[in-house]
């Protein structure tokens, strides 16, 4: 009797399942060669990072308000040797900051390229300027530079949207490089943005400027406050917030943003040994802006508060010299005849330390101050005079244009014939001048702390610790005056090029 070969059929099936295996696994081999597909061993890499603050939402809202502003003038046809400044005429003659506006704002073709100038009598305006502006009204108010619209007659403004629109000129204040146009909507609402309380934004906040740069409408760049109280030279007042976000040629008269998408600054100068953006560029603050833009849309115009002095810096040596406890104040280096300060007594020599009972900070801080007020109105000005404080109250004039600013008498005529005299204990010999009234220095030894402090021969000495000097002998009675005081210098007043100034000189020991 036979049996069923039962071990024989499972070893056949145990074979076939073998087989089958390797079909398979030679089947996923085959595979992965001719796919180039890899086998996923793990993850891909993610880091955990602190996630950098997103500017989207803030220029998503601001960026509507933010405009082009394209200038047309009929400009009579010139050649490359003539004057392609473009910039503010206050920095017109000053090298280092017409370098800052040389190629700061476009202007021509929307490559920011100066057109070919037409033959004469064409009498269509052409493109000569463009610059960045932004809206501060639903009715079209905006704000630009002066500079980019000093130059023109006719005025176009491009909106985010491309729309272009005809503006008026409403008003402009070259001290401040600012300026209003106004375009007609014709019903319009216009999405506008509000000035910020720049004396709360520090230094190493992030900002968002919004601009045109090289014709690029609509172009955001973004830093952070690098600086505060910059003072490039441009005017007295000068307190501009120093940024590195990217700001180009164009972008003159554009805005400068907060996160919470208000102005803090309005760009205006940049410093740029080759013309485009090295990362230091200058906003005007935006409560400059907004005290200047609302007398420009009420006015026209600025009217400023005029003191009628020339003012300089309180050096440590100065204040030192009329024991003063700091170098704050501005000192008086001449009061003009006309002026409202002379006529309230205020006189070369004085130091000017409150205004209404404000600190003054520095020179450039008293001419802030002033311009802040009205024509007309009565102030307290606090002076250090003769080692102690006292007020007078002055009534402000109004400040004259540049064309209207009082120019001093010419230097009287120095005789040849006078004896020089030597102040050894400064260094310097003098003589005395023709009208009676100061020595002339006709040497410095250059060795002297007076020749470390700048004085010259031609230099007049009108007066040392606030006492006129015509000789040799009012000089060492004001010195001999000083070293019993416990004074380390005296208080020199020179008068140069029509002009006044103090230098503190060390007193001789011995």
């Amino acid at each position: 009797m036979k049996t069923a070969p039962t071990p024989f059929i499972s070893t056949r099936k145990r074979l076939m399942a073998a087989v089958a295996s390797l079909a398979i696994a030679g089947a996923i081999g085959f595979g992965a060669v001719t796919t180039g597909t890899a086998p996923v061993l793990a993850d891909a890499v993610r880091v955990q990072a602190p996630q950098v603050p997103s500017f989207a939402d803030v220029v998503e809202k601001v960026t509507p308000a933010v405009v082009s502003v394209r200038v047309k003038a009929k400009v009579q046809p010139t050649d490359d040797s003539m004057d392609m400044f473009q910039g503010p005429d206050m920095f017109r003659d000053n090298p280092q900051l017409r370098r800052f506006f040389k190629e700061f704002h476009g202007f021509g073709d929307q490559n920011g390229q100066r057109p070919h100038r037409r033959s004469p009598g064409d009498g269509q305006p052409r493109p000569v300027a463009q610059g960045s502006g932004f809206f501060i009204s639903e009715d079209g108010y905006l704000v630009t530079n002066n500079h980019v619209v000093q130059e023109g007659t006719a005025f176009t403004v491009v909106t985010n949207d491309g729309k272009e629109l005809d503006a008026k000129l409403v008003g402009t204040d070259p001290r401040t490089d600012l300026a209003v146009l106004k375009v007609d909507g014709k019903g319009q609402k216009f999405t506008y943005v509000d000035f910020a309380d720049d004396s709360k934004v520090r230094v190493g906040d992030w900002v968002v400027a919004v601009g045109n740069p090289f014709g690029l409408g609509g172009t955001v760049t973004a830093g952070i406050v690098s600086a505060r109280g910059r003072d490039i030279g441009a005017g007295p007042y000068d307190d501009f917030i120093q940024i590195d976000a990217s700001v180009n040629r164009g972008n003159s008269g554009g805005p400068t943003f907060d996160l919470s998408g208000q102005v803090v600054g309005i760009n205006t100068a940049i410093f740029s040994p080759s013309g485009g953006s090295v990362g230091i560029a200058f906003d005007i603050p935006s409560s400059t802006a907004k005290t200047v833009v609302q007398d420009l849309m009420k006015n026209g115009s600025v009217s400023r508060g005029w003191l009628g002095v020339e003012i300089q810096p309180v050096t440590s040596d100065i204040a030192e010299s009329l024991g003063l406890s700091s170098q704050k104040g501005a000192l008086v280096a001449s009061a003009q005849d006309d002026g409202p300060g002379k006529k309230a007594g205020i006189k070369a020599g004085d130091v000017i330390t409150q205004v209404d009972g404000k600190d003054v900070e520095s020179s450039r801080d008293l001419a802030r101050m002033i311009g802040a007020y009205q024509p007309g109105k009565s102030v307290d000005v606090t002076l250090w005079r003769d080692g102690k404080a006292e007020t007078v109250k002055v009534d402000l004039g109004k400040l004259p244009g540049s064309d209207q600013q009082a120019s001093a008498d010419d230097h009287p005529a120095q005789s040849e014939n006078n004896t020089g005299e030597s102040l050894a204990d400064l260094g310097l010999t003098v003589t005395r001048s023709e009208d009676g009234k100061g020595l002339v220095v006709t040497d410095v030894d250059p060795d002297s702390a007076a020749a470390d402090r700048g004085i010259q021969a031609g230099d007049v000495i009108v007066a040392v610790n606030s006492q006129e000097v015509s000789g040799q002998g009012d000089v060492a009675k004001a010195m001999a005056d000083a070293a019993k005081a416990g004074r380390k210098s005296v208080l020199v007043q020179i008068n140069r090029d029509n002009s006044n100034r103090f230098v503190a000189v060390p007193v001789a020991k011995g």
